[in-house]
Order: C-alpha cells, then structure tokens, then sequence
C-alpha cells in the first residue's frame, strides 16, 4: 500500500522549475494590486476627490472583485481549464488598469470636470479592473491543490507565489521611487501623468511574467483527470458549509487579508502626513517590508510542513504584528526613523501569516479537488468586501484631504484615524487570528492519500 502511494506521481514532491513557473504566474496581478492598496487613495485625493469619493471607488472595486471571485470559482469547478482563465483575467487587467490611475476618460469626452463624473469614470474602471483580477487570482490559487496532492509542495508553491509577491511589490516601489524623483507633482495634470507611468512601467513588468508562466506551467493533470476518480468529481457547495475548520480557514484568511491590505493602504498616507517623512519614504518604507517579506517567503520552502507547523508559523506572525501594531500607535514624530526598524519586523510578520493562512486552504481542500476553486473564490470573496467596507468606514471618517488636515487644529483627529488603520485595526485582527488558529484541527483535516510530509520541500 505505501509503496503504490509512493508511486502516484501526484504525491510525490516536485521539482524547482515547476515551482518557479507556478510562483511567477500572479506578478500581474501583485503589482497592480501593490499599486492599487498602496497609492489610490494617496492618488485620488491628490487630484481632488473627497477622501469618501475615494473611499467608493475603492468600495466599488472591491465589491466587484469580490462577487467575480464567486462566479469564476464556479465555472472553473464546472469546467476547468486554468490556464485560459488566468490569460483572459491577465488580458482584462493589463488594459483597464492604466485607465485607473490615468485621467477621466469620459471627463475629457464629454467636456465636464465635476467631481461626481470622476468618481463615476475611476469607479467604472476600478471595477472593471477587479473582475479581471479576481479571475486570475481565483484560477492561479486553485491551481495550487490540482499541481500536486503533496501538502509539502503545495506549501512550496505558495511561498514561491509568495516571494514573488514580494519582487512585484518590490519592482513597484522601484519604479514608483524613480517617477517621482523624475516628475514633480506640482499640479493635478503632473500628478496624473505621475501615477500613469507607474501604470505603464507595473503592466509592462507583469506582462512580461505572465508570459513566462503560460509557457513554463502546463495545464494540471490532477484536473484534467477530474472525471476519471470518484474523489475528483465536482462538489457542491454545501460540502463545504458542512465544514468547521471550512469557518475557521475562511475567518484567518479574512484577518490575514485585512491585516496586509487595510495597513498598505495607510503606510503611505503614515509616513508623509503623520511622521513628515521625506517623499521618498513612500516608497523605501514599504520596499524594506517587501524585502523582508521576500526573503522569509524563500526560507519557508525549505521547512517540511504539518499541521502543527502551520498553526505555530501564523501564529509567530501575528504576535509579531501585535508589538509592530502597538510600535506604530505609540510611534512620535521625532523619532520617525524608528520605522525602517519596525517595517522590517512588519515584513517578517507578513510572510508568516500570508505563506501560511493561504497554506491552510490547501489542507481543507485536501484531495478535494473538484471544489478548490469554489473554496479560493469564497474565501476571496469574504477578503475584498471586508476589506473595501474596512477602508470605507476609516476612509469616510477623513472630512477634507490629508494636505489640508494637517494644517489646521483637526490635525490630531486625522492622524488618530491613519494610526489605528495602520497600527490598531491590523493588530486586532492579528490577535483574533491568533485565537482562531489555535483552535483548529488542521493535523486531522485533510483527506490526501499521504500526510503532511517531513521529507524536504523540493527535489
């Protein structure tokens, strides 16, 4: 019987190259995404738009995001064929993207600069945007358990994905540090062709990547055979639903998705506004925390992976961001360059959580594979409308732009509503995960014909 587990191909650890066409295949999606948390709300109320009309543009994106999450995961259930999924949703994102941070299209063709047309134009291209990007997203994560049945190389994928996650956010910044050294943004139309570089340079570099990933990733076997093996078929949704640890992986990965995102949404508006950095921190503050994010993100493919790993890792991660959280609440104005020291622990604590929540979907889906798009689409769903009501309910609490905040006696007001978007509300969530993962069964979880591995993590 071991023997003839041995033998199934779908078990057995796979080999690097794999791993790496796999981890490059999100590039797209992660840069657009960095720039998207990282500096729309920054962009937006730089050209004029009410902290609440960026906040509904956001909203507006991520809503969308989050319903296409749902029916992509079906269909692909339904019927298949990842690679197709991912091209279309790549395809999607590389053209609307630019018109997200570009001008008002419909602006300059009907003539008309009002306010409520500019957040109608930004909205109607965030969400486009989002579609795309949750059908890359939904195929390129379910992907992951139809690669292999080995839970060790499924975690190796993961953090593969994961440590490119960290080179796009890192190019972003690159990028980002040299436009705006290069262009000043002394109006509206420079800030504009500012972001619109960064557009063009992030689509241009994930592009590049997508293309290695189609033609380096075949399409996986394990789905391709769904119909040959009664374990494969497709699952109804209620399955799931049937499931605690279904509640207790879908909670974690929530709160880990609401500690990354709502936190990259404020570093920026932190660094300039509350601690008065120089422009450039903008982009080194997060480029340090992505450096760091990467790097642990490496180190985690060469752990041998259980259950009992998992809960501990996330759990590291957490507790780190917890202290972090309560370093930035506390965290004066004269000391501001304390925060290099802090992003780099922000870093670690990132790719512990993010490597290991998203880790905890490939052991509920265990040999399930007929349902581990519906459970990607799912999960995701829940992440983008916590997320776009999150930065709603803070953003709404900004009654005029960050410039003119900090110049009058509403100043203290301001910063208090940056610093628990950054520092308080990531840390909750950090301790509520916490609990929740310590809670959870996961070593009795999966249905795989082999155990979590203690064999190395690649060949």
């Amino acid at each position: 019987m071991a023997g003839g587990s041995e033998e199934d191909p779908y078990t057995k650890p796979i080999g690097r190259w794999a791993v790496f066409f796999y981890g490059v295949g999100h590039m797209l999606n992660d840069i657009t995404a960095s720039c998207w948390f990282t500096y729309l709300l920054l962009f937006l109320t730089q050209i004029g738009l009410s902290p609440r009309d960026a906040a509904i543009v956001m909203l507006s994106g991520q809503v969308a995001d989050g319903f296409a999450t749902i029916f992509t995961g079906e269909l692909i259930d339904r019927f298949g064929h990842f690679k197709i999924w991912h091209a279309a949703g790549s395809i999607l994102v590389a053209i609307s993207f630019s018109s997200v941070f570009g001008g008002c299209l419909p602006c300059s063709l009907l003539h008309n600069d009002s306010l409520s047309l500019e957040t109608f134009s930004y909205s109607m291209f965030a969400a486009i945007f989002n579609i795309g990007w949750a059908a890359t997203q939904v195929s390129h994560m379910a992907m992951v358990n139809c690669i292999s049945l080995n839970s060790t190389s499924r975690v190796a994928l993961t953090s593969c994905r994961n440590a490119f996650t960290m080179v796009a956010n890192l190019s972003l910044y690159a990028i980002a540090l040299v436009v705006f050294g290069v262009i000043k943004a002394g109006s509206k139309e420079n800030t504009e062709t500012q972001y619109r570089w960064i557009a063009y340079s992030s689509i241009t570099v994930g592009c590049c990547f997508v293309v290695i990933f189609l033609m380096g990733t075949k399409e996986p076997r394990l789905r391709m055979d769904v119909k040959e093996t009664s374990r494969r078929v497709r699952i109804p949704w209620v399955y799931w639903f049937k499931k605690l640890l279904y509640y207790q992986v879908a909670m974690v990965y929530l709160l880990t998705r609401l500690v990354l995102n709502v936190s990259q949404a404020y570093l920026a508006f932190f660094v300039i506004d509350d601690l008065q950095m120089d422009q450039s921190a903008k982009a080194l503050v997060p480029a340090i925390i992505y450096i760091g994010s990467f790097v642990v993100s490496v180190l985690l493919q060469e752990i041998p992976w259980n259950g009992r790993r998992l809960k501990a890792y996330y759990s590291a991660g957490g507790i780190i961001w917890m202290f972090c959280g309560a370093a930035i609440l506390l965290l004066p104005r004269e000391i501001s360059s304390f925060m290099y020291a802090i992003s780099v622990f922000l870093g670690i604590a990132n790719a512990l959580m993010m490597v290991t929540a998203i880790s905890m979907q490939s052991v509920l889906v265990g040999a399930e594979v007929g349902g581990c798009a519906f459970v990607c689409g799912s999960l995701s769903f829940l992440d983008k409308m916590s997320c776009g009501l999150a930065l709603y309910v803070l953003q709404s609490h900004q009654s005029t732009s960050p410039r003119i905040q900090l110049n009058n006696t509403q100043q203290s007001v301001y910063l208090s509503v940056t610093r628990y978007g950054l520092g308080l509300v990531p840390a909750l969530c950090s301790l509520v995960g916490v609990v929740v993962t310590f809670f959870m069964e996961l070593e009795a979880a999966g249905s795989l014909s082999k155990p979590l591995l203690d064999e190395p993590l690649l060949e």
